[in-house]
């Protein structure tokens, strides 16, 4: 019994050891549980600690100098006298905008998709978050939790091809930006901020971008519907892109103007009404081939290039177009430059039918009398598809059998573009018959050039005919006349118009040369007046031995502003040097400046990105003819238009008032010029083949009268017709106080109106500009 007693005795001092060992574990347990968290929460700590100092392995966060200007391209802006945006120079499609331009609807349209608490949280919504995180795990459905800030943080700074740890880093990396953020900026800042960053397609950056692509408009003019179509865009820009899917498009604008219902930014009867209507875009991408004057923003890229290459930034780095978003200022008007656009256009498309006609089956290449049979050879080997070709080492046969391989290619028409099977050798044969044309309007008194068009179509035909040199023909004659009215004629003053010889050695020649005629005034005493309007040969090259030969002309010319090569030869007065339009038209200024040459400007302001003028250009300008001369060699070339080769313009356009003007024709109709010079403005247009062997065989279709001028006309009716422009058929050229040179030649004209040498002549009607295209030099 003891025994028992003394066993049962021991028991429970048994036990109680064990429940102090519970309880130790129990307390360890929690201990360690609560070491876990707290070190989860230090570790967490020093992560986000780490990541916002960079330090260790985590790249540093932006400082808030970098965020107060992040390092984004911006596209420089070429804009027009009358304030329309040309074009852009871009690597990304980005311009600025100030947040008063924000219409209150885009914004509303924002916060209602995107972050309907972003007037509520500091950067990061964390009840958006949990609710996120909620749907995720516990439902089917899902959606996203970012903030405007979060979104901005990662509009500033891109992310990178990130693998799914880094992803979740650079998550945690946006965080603390945002929060940067909102610290920084008020939410006005954050919206502008946010509008100006945003991607919306392919290269296109920020709203205003987007506005004037989508709808050609500026942001302030975006209407409801439009401002939620741009706004849905941003949960996916391709999917949502109303060119390029505009079902999908129409559908998310719904869901945003739903959204702005929802948190009563519109009514229930403002989205029964919005939500119905259609999809009306206004699509204007500029791009260098597409949108107004694409040749002149050609030139202007190429001016802006030289120009950053010689100007630098305060901390020297030199200034880059395609990013540091210049405004580059021009004197084009937008609405002549789109009335000369729609002239050349128009004209070259009537033309080109005429061609086809004229040549019909036949090329112009393979004429038997000015044909050249190896044009097609030589062209093969000026193509772009044949030089790749040869430096990829292809043999010759095997060259000949590429271009002769029929291909899907889209070619131009003036009705638009055509997909078509083709080769490429009947791709050039077909190109290479299409005419081209050039037209410079400019204002004689400023110097301010109004409307450049160098072709019909940029895409396709790149070569620029306003700066290009082609042989300008009988528009060179004023020149020669000129120096005859300084040296004291009157355009009244009569010449025989008989042939003309220079004789081997005069003025330098090798041997004989002698310009041809053949017109119904041959042999007919005319006047210098009556001469220069039917384009006389032999009496422009009697003025040329009477002024003293080519040099004089050649001076005059350059001083004029004229910089191509001109070689003082006899049969400069006829026109055989190669001028660019842009000289020519510059030239012509001269005449109605009275007497001043204006150089030719485009571009008279230059900003960076913050509106500080960086430079500015004024007109160069020099006094080249007394004020007399010019304004007698406007009444000499207003015969041109009242009586001469341009009287067309009267009979068959009905243009009235003051023109001087003077036409061109080179050899065998290669190209065809008309100048024209009303009191505000002067233009130019030249009209021709790629080469000089595509051309008509008729001086009736080939020559100047009926090329180029009828551009000229179709441009001018434009601006008549439109007033803001304020140039008038009234208007007229300024007489100098003191004309001592006789300008009326009616008073001395007989009934016959010229003296006939020889009586026995038969008289014949004057001919338009037929003595002008076959200049035959030899020099």
């Amino acid at each position: 019994m003891e025994g028992m007693e003394s066993t049962i005795n021991q028991a429970p001092q048994q036990k109680k050891p064990q429940k102090k060992k519970k309880g130790r574990g129990l307390r360890r347990f929690f201990a360690l549980i609560w070491a876990l968290v707290i070190l989860g929460i230090l570790a967490v700590a020093l992560l986000f600690a780490s990541i916002a100092n960079g330090w260790g392995p985590f790249d540093p966060l932006p400082t808030a100098e970098t965020l107060e200007n992040p390092q984004n391209s911006l596209a420089s802006q070429v804009y027009s006298s009358d304030g329309v945006l040309l074009g852009k120079f871009y690597i990304e499609d980005r311009s600025n905008v100030q947040y008063e331009q924000l219409p209150q609807h885009l914004i509303d349209a924002l916060i209602a998709t995107e972050d309907c608490r972003f007037y509520e949280h500091a950067g990061i919504d964390f009840y958006g978050l949990s609710t996120a995180m909620y749907r995720t795990f516990f439902t089917d459905k899902t959606s996203g939790a970012s903030t405007i800030s979060q979104q901005l943080a990662k509009n500033l700074f891109p992310r990178k091809k990130l693998s799914r740890p880094e992803l979740v880093i650079r998550k945690f990396q946006e965080w603390i930006i945002a929060v940067r953020l909102e610290r920084n900026y008020t939410k006005k800042e954050i919206l502008n901020m946010y509008f100006n960053t945003v991607h919306l397609s392919d290269v296109l950056f920020g709203i205003k971008s987007a506005s004037n692509t989508f709808f050609n408009v500026e942001p302030e003019d975006l209407k409801i519907e439009q401002a939620a179509v741009l706004v849905g865009m941003l949960k996916a820009s391709t999917k949502y892109n109303p060119k390029r899917n505009p079902n999908d498009s129409k559908d998310r604008r719904n869901v945003v103007l739903s959204q702005m219902e929802k948190y009563d930014y519109i009514t229930k009867a403002e989205f029964d009404s919005l939500s119905t209507l259609d999809l009306e875009l206004d699509y204007l991408k500029l791009d260098h081939n597409e949108g107004l004057a694409t040749y002149f923003r050609e030139q202007v890229k190429k001016d802006m290039k030289a120009w950053a290459e010689n100007n630098q930034k305060v901390g020297g780095e030199k200034y880059d177009i395609y990013k540091d978003g210049l405004k580059i200022y021009t004197t084009i008007n937008s609405k002549m430059q789109q009335y000369a656009e729609e002239a050349a256009f128009a004209h070259l498309q009537s033309l080109q039918v005429d061609f086809d006609k004229h040549w019909k089956d036949k090329d112009p290449w393979e004429d038997k009398n000015f044909g050249d049979d190896k044009f097609m050879e030589r062209s093969i080997r000026q193509s772009e598809r044949y030089r790749v070709l040869k430096s990829q080492n292809k043999s010759q046969s095997d060259i000949q059998k590429n271009f002769e391989t029929p291909r899907n290619m889209r070619i131009f028409s003036y009705k638009g573009d055509i997909d078509t099977v083709m080769t490429p050798l009947d791709s050039i044969r077909y190109y290479k018959r299409l005419l081209r044309t050039g037209i410079m309007a400019m204002d004689p008194n400023t110097g301010h050039v109004q409307a450049w068009v160098g072709g019909v179509n940029h895409r396709h035909f790149k070569f620029d005919n306003v700066t290009a040199t082609n042989q300008v023909g009988s528009t060179f004659k004023p020149f020669v006349y000129t120096l005859a009215v300084q040296n004291g004629w009157s355009p009244c003053q009569k010449l025989p118009n008989v042939q003309v010889t220079f004789q081997r050695g005069e003025f330098g020649i090798p041997k004989p040369w002698t310009p041809r005629g053949s017109t119904s005034l041959d042999n007919q005493m005319v006047s210098l007046q009556k001469a220069l309007a039917n384009s006389l040969n032999w009496i422009t090259a009697r003025l040329l031995k009477e002024v003293g030969g080519p040099q004089p002309v050649v001076d005059l010319a350059q001083d004029m502003g004229v910089a191509s090569l001109l070689e003082p030869v006899p049969a400069i007065c006829l026109g055989v040097p190669d001028i660019s339009l842009r000289e020519i038209v510059g030239a012509y200024t001269s005449f109605a400046n009275e007497g001043v040459h204006v150089k030719p400007l485009y571009i008279t302001r230059i900003e960076d990105k913050n509106g500080h003028v960086l430079q500015r250009f004024a007109p160069e300008e020099k006094e080249v003819l007394s004020e007399q001369t010019a304004y007698a060699m406007l009444k000499l070339m207003e015969g041109v238009s009242t009586f001469g080769t341009g009287i067309r313009l009267r009979n068959k356009y009905g243009l009235k008032g003051q023109i001087a003007g003077k036409t061109g024709t080179t050899n065998n109709n290669s190209d065809g010029w008309f100048m024209g010079i009303v009191p505000k403005l002067v233009a130019g247009v030249w009209t021709g083949g790629d080469e000089k062997v595509i051309r008509f065989r008729t001086t009736n279709l080939g020559q100047g009268a009926n090329m180029a001028l009828p551009v000229w006309a179709e441009f001018m009716k434009r601006v008549y017709d439109d007033p803001s422009l304020e140039i008038t058929q009234d208007d007229r050229f300024k007489r100098p106080s003191r004309v001592s040179i006789e300008l009326d030649c009616s008073k001395y004209e007989t009934p016959l109106e010229e003296i006939p040498l020889d009586p026995t002549l038969p008289q014949q009607a004057p001919t338009e500009e037929s003595s002008d295209y076959d200049l035959d030099s030899d020099f």
